[in-house]
């Protein structure tokens, strides 16, 4: 994560989504989350400060708490950039606040002079479900008739990358290779977990882990995702690799002069370890439950996207819209429309047009716009048109809703008009 707030800043990514924009999409219930002008910089360097220290195992409590409270903040400010592996960062950084990452090999053991060798097991099987779940919900996810009948939307996407080399040109557009990688995909996910945790396969399910993320790195600009799972992996390795891995540093820092000093182990000992433990399990009861929220919704959740979020959906679905904003003065009767981009970026536009809540959120945004310019009274409708997976593009808003009266909440969003479709599936 420290080389990642590296790459993310390098590439002008915080001034472009966060200081650019003049309008930030918020996630419901934290619209106080937002960019601090120049100040959102500070969040970052406090972020890969933080997770440098965490990695030395230097004051990590404290350290990982910054880390924790610093990459939620920013993964909090615009909903835009909402990705799976962002909310994983946050769920394993949380777990991280309560386990005993620094007991072994960390400057903290340097500066107290102890390490303790012997940890709960249940510290490292906490971790070990946290991926678990990621791989098995996103296996899940692709049990769908559109990922397993029709290669949906993999058929979309594979043949833009017939630049690649060797494969490109023969193999990219070919219809039995996007079946094959739709099944593939989903029966690795389900059944990856399992493989890392059956030491017989383990070496081979980790064989699979490094070409399945290296493979859809090279497909897909899915940033540093690959990386942390394939690194995360190693979770389910017992001690001995693990200890492999320290010897091997110890030998570079030799190299550099530093000897490290071995000192007596001890076992390590919670203060509140059934309190903990008790606070794990509610937390990964939550886990469990909240991907299947979707069931309180009705209609598709491809289409309407209610309980979307937060359930390990990668890769799932291919969306293009176009929603166009009416502002209606209802005592005069004359209207005019927005031109989006003289608020939101291309990318923010985007992800507005196909997503209902970022339609309410803009449409509001709007109405207080135009009011503070004295556009009295108002009301805002959206001409909106989606296509998905392929499909022919439909009208996806109820283009005779005021959206002004219409308010953020948990409860079903009456306006989004019915899918023309079936999607069948989990």
């Amino acid at each position: 994560m420290f080389l990642s707030i590296i790459r993310f800043w390098s590439y002008g990514w915080i001034e472009k989504l966060y200081l650019d924009p003049k309008f930030h999409f918020s996630y419901y219930g934290f619209e106080w989350v937002k960019p601090i002008g120049d100040w959102t910089y500070l969040i970052f360097i406090i972020c890969g400060i933080s997770a440098l220290l965490v990695a030395l195992g230097l004051k990590y409590r404290l350290a990982i708490l910054v880390f924790f409270l610093s990459f939620t903040y920013i993964e909090l400010m615009d909903k835009t950039t909402y990705l799976n592996h962002y909310y994983f960062i946050s769920i394993v950084s949380f777990l991280m606040l309560f386990l005993p990452a620094n007991a072994y090999y960390s400057v903290d053991n340097l500066l107290q002079k102890k390490q303790y060798l012997h940890i709960p097991n249940w510290t490292i099987d906490s971790i070990k479900l946290m991926l678990g779940i990621v791989y098995f919900y996103a296996g899940l996810a692709k049990i769908n008739s559109d990922w397993l009948c029709k290669a949906m939307p993999l058929k979309i996407w594979l043949p833009s990358k017939y630049d690649l080399p060797f494969i490109g040109e023969n193999v990219m557009h070919q219809n039995w290779f996007h079946f094959a990688m739709s099944w593939s995909g989903m029966l690795y996910d389900l059944l990856i977990p399992f493989l890392l945790l059956y030491k017989p396969t383990r070496i081979f399910a980790f064989i699979l882990v490094v070409f399945f993320h290296l493979f859809t790195r090279v497909l897909f600009p899915i940033g540093i995702f690959p990386y942390v799972m394939i690194v995360g992996s190693l979770i389910f390795f017992d001690a001995k690799l693990h200890h492999k891995i320290i010897n091997i540093l110890r030998v570079i820092l030799k190299s550099f002069k530093i000897q490290p000093k071995t000192m007596a182990p001890k076992p390590f000992r919670f203060n509140y370890e059934k309190i903990v433990i008790y606070g794990f399990g509610i937390f990964f009861a939550i886990q469990l439950l909240l991907p299947f929220r979707y069931v309180l919704y009705p209609s598709e959740l491809f289409w309407r996207e209610e309980g979307y979020r937060f359930s390990w959906r990668v890769m799932l679905m291919e969306k293009k819209g176009y929603a166009n904003f009416k502002v209606v003065n209802p005592e005069q009767n004359t209207f005019f429309y927005v031109d989006n981009t003289d608020f939101l970026s291309s990318f923010q536009e985007k992800q507005m047009s196909t997503q209902p809540d970022f339609i309410l959120e803009y449409a509001h945004f709007l109405g207080e716009h135009f009011k503070s310019q004295g556009h009295q009274p108002i009301e805002i409708y959206v001409e909106s048109f989606v296509a998905l997976n392929g499909r022919r593009s439909q009208a996806y808003i109820d283009p005779n809703v005021d959206l002004l009266k219409q308010y953020e909440s948990f409860q079903p969003k009456s306006w989004i008009l019915p899918f023309e479709d079936e999607i069948k599936g989990l």
